[in-house]
This record gives C-alpha cells, sequence and structure tokens, in this order.
C-alpha cells in the first residue's frame, strides 16, 4: 500500500512539474541561449525563434502573439538549472 502511495505522489509530482513548464498538447516551448530583462527585445527575440522555426508570426500587444493563425498568449518562466537560471517562453494558445 505504501508503495502505490508513493508512486502516486511521484506521478504527481512529475505530471505537475511538466504542466508548469508547459509540455502540454498545444503550447510552444522555447528555451533562448540568451537572458532578456527588456521586454521589446525579448519579444523580438521569440519572433525571430519562430521564424527560423519556419512559423508565420507576429506581436498583437498585451502578451499575445498571432503564430500561424492562431492566438497564443506569452507566459514567461524563470528556472534553476543547475544554479545557472534558465528563461523559458512558453505560448498558450488562446481559447
Amino acid at each position: 500500500m505504501e508503495i502505490i502511495i508513493f508512486l502516486a505522489i511521484l506521478g504527481l509530482g512529475i505530471f505537475g512539474f511538466n504542466w508548469l513548464m508547459g509540455y502540454r498538447n498545444n503550447h510552444i516551448t522555447i528555451d533562448l541561449d540568451d537572458r532578456y530583462v527588456d521586454f521589446k527585445e525579448y519579444v523580438e527575440a521569440i519572433q525571430i525563434e519562430l521564424a527560423n522555426q519556419g512559423r508565420e508570426v507576429s506581436y498583437i500587444g498585451s502578451r499575445k502573439f498571432i503564430i500561424d493563425g492562431q492566438t497564443y498568449i506569452f507566459i514567461e518562466r524563470n528556472v534553476s538549472m543547475g544554479g545557472v537560471p534558465l528563461q523559458r517562453t512558453i505560448l498558450k494558445p488562446e481559447k
């Protein structure tokens, strides 16, 4: 019984972390090489990365992008990976 409880907690922990980090269907996750403090530069870097992936992209303001005809909301996460902070970009489809 204790093993089942442990495995359930472990599974929820892994699932919760993946959910928080943007690993879901239809989400676009980008990890850029540089760290951006200036929001305008960050948006430009996202647009360049998506264009390099062959996507059609434009920023419409208020943290919203149009990517391949679909509206996405821009979410930023900062994660410590081995002591070095990683700036993760998550683009969530708007419903």
